[in-house]
């Protein structure tokens, strides 16, 4: 139960709780550690049946937003109304805000956003002493926050991620921009493309890594074992463009053909599952791969556990999708796994070439190939990156440190919280 007495973040997210979006969970139950009250406002139900364990230790409340229009349109219209009722000023000023950005890109999910932002602002703030709203990803949930903002008085802010800021119209995000309190997102790359499409905007951008618990991700439990044909290769991802798994699977046939034994197993699931499986099948590498699809945490920690080399293919999308720094990268390389990845977005923030890992240019598996061999064959190098990467993580991706500094921007920028 909330305690009414005391000021409450209300947090919009597009879902919840997520298997894909841990780091989201994280933050909220290391917030509320750190004596913050959180409330939840999700956009959608959760997509996969299980949940990890530290969602069972989240205090915070959740409502959902109704998803669709069609399907929420009674309750959507009723509460809009009595909004516009209510504040009729306030009302009329969202409706052009909405208005002038439908025109922009004619997308009706604007329409969708200000309406669920009426239902949140007439039904489900009244009585929970909010004092501050901030969404997750800055695409529709920061659209809902933005609209509610200007419904109900509260400021807003947002964290930005990854493909909510490259594949968003720039004039759209700019806006949300400058209305917002603050901006926080996961990367410099980020905080820089941010700041370029504010052109000089009065609303500060943060740079907050997105951490882990050490004490979680701890040594493997066979570190320092010298690793032996066949080799034991993982990848954890979402099947999707970005995370550029074409290019994995491209890459252990090369490895294959040079006589290379080994076994990879892949973790996730998105749009691209039956391409990606198919993709196996065409390489003759059924016998070599597996997939698992999606897993609870204590299962993954597993396979971490067992495995020689980490890999990840990440790249550009055609849509202008790209990772942040892949949260998997830190996992591998706190458990004690090397990772090999490829020098694109935010990464080379993580994974110094030679250093904490090996990097090649994206959407190039014979590279890709030679880095798993020479970080599987070459134990001097293996032995330095591994102890290097582990230093790296401590030192820049403790989510006790991490979090302690987000709570700060919070304290700093809504000091009513």
């Amino acid at each position: 139960m909330i305690d009414c007495e005391r000021p409450v973040l209300g947090m919009i997210l597009k879902g919840y709780p997520r298997i894909s979006e841990t780091f989201i969970s994280n933050e909220i139950l290391l917030l509320e550690s750190l004596g913050f009250t959180i409330h939840l406002f999700s956009m959608r139900h959760p997509r996969e049946s299980f949940a990890h364990k530290s969602v069972e230790r989240i205090r915070a409340g959740v409502d959902y937003l109704p998803q669709e229009i069609l399907a929420g349109f009674f309750p959507l219209l009723y509460h809009n109304l009595r909004a516009a009722a209510r504040q009729p000023r306030r009302y009329l000023a969202a409706v052009r805000t909405a208005g002038r950005r439908f025109l922009r890109t004619r997308k009706s999910a604007t329409i969708k956003h200000l309406l669920q932002a009426g239902y949140l602002v007439d039904k489900l703030l009244p009585g929970r002493n909010i004092v501050h709203l901030h969404a997750h990803f800055a695409h529709s949930p920061t659209s809902v926050a933005m609209f509610a903002a200007a419904l109900s008085g509260i400021p807003f802010s947002f964290t930005a991620h990854a493909k909510d800021i490259y594949t968003s119209d720039p004039r759209q995000l700019r806006e949300k921009m400058a209305l917002a309190r603050f901006v926080v997102t996961c990367t410099e790359y980020n905080r820089r493309h941010l700041l370029d499409i504010g052109r000089g905007g009065r609303t500060p951008v943060y740079r907050v890594y997105h951490g882990i618990d050490l004490k979680l991700f701890g040594h493997a439990s066979d570190e320092g074992r010298v690793p032996e044909m066949p080799y034991r290769l993982l990848t954890i991802a979402r099947l999707v463009p970005k995370k550029g798994l074409p290019t994995v699977y491209r890459a252990l046939r090369i490895l294959k053909d040079r006589g290379v034994r080994f076994q990879h197993t892949l973790i996730g699931d998105g749009d691209d599952r039956e391409s990606i499986l198919s993709m196996i099948e065409t390489l003759g590498l059924a016998d070599d791969c597996r997939w698992l699809g999606t897993l609870p945490h204590e299962v993954v920690l597993a396979h971490y556990r067992k495995a020689d080399l980490f890999v990840l293919g990440c790249e550009i999308a055609p849509n202008g999708d790209r990772d942040g720094i892949p949260n998997v990268y830190i996992e591998a390389m706190a458990m004690g796994v090397p990772v090999v990845g490829t020098r694109v977005s935010a990464v080379p923030e993580l994974v110094s070439h030679g250093r904490t890992g090996l990097l090649v240019p994206p959407g190039a598996p014979a590279a890709l190939a030679d880095a798993m061999h020479r970080l599987l064959a070459d134990g001097s190098l293996r032995t330095r990156i591994i102890d290097a990467a582990r230093k790296r993580v401590i030192r820049d991706f403790d989510n006790q440190r991490l979090i302690r500094d987000l709570g700060d921007i919070f304290h700093r920028e809504q000091p009513r919280l």
